[in-house]
């Protein structure tokens, strides 16, 4: 299983690469992260068309067979423990999962729509670099959660 962290944007602060290396590189080898930052569509045209743009390269950088997470801020909230168990349900299918986070104006009513679930991380409006360190620790600890690691204490 692979975990996809399709993110529009792609000069982020050093501290947003380092602290999403930090979580990705404790992933087990089952359950790697790996990250596609896309560059966000010029504004040039107005923002919806840049918007519409957006999501055509997001969709564009999708496998054609993976399980597709938007992360929006009126998405459902999870705690962790029903995290791990909705990665434990994605692993027995045996399909990758796409965690995708917008650009500056969101996200594409065609990626939306594409999506299985819309997850909310915070009510909170989070940075788009803070919503990718965010989501790779939940990700390591949903996984330390399934294979009884002490990471994760309740």
């Amino acid at each position: 299983m692979r975990f996809l962290v399709v993110a529009v944007g792609h000069r982020m602060p050093s501290w947003v690469a380092t602290g999403f290396a930090e979580y990705a590189g404790r992933m087990p080898r089952e359950a790697r992260i790996e990250l596609i930052a896309l560059k966000p569509a010029p504004g040039a045209g107005g923002a919806k068309r840049a918007l519409v743009a957006e999501g055509e390269r997001i969709l564009a950088a999708l496998p054609a067979d993976c399980v597709r997470v938007v992360l929006d801020e009126r998405g459902t909230l999870l705690n962790t423990a029903e995290l791990a168990r909705r990665i434990e349900r994605w692993r027995q299918g045996g399909r990758d999962v796409a965690f995708i986070i917008g650009g500056a104006d969101g996200l594409a009513e065609s990626v939306k729509k594409s999506a299985h679930l819309s997850w909310s991380l915070s009510p909170l409006t989070l940075p788009h670099g803070l919503a990718r360190v965010v989501l790779a620790e939940q990700l390591y600890r949903a996984l330390s959660m399934l294979h009884n690691h002490p990471y994760h204490r309740e």
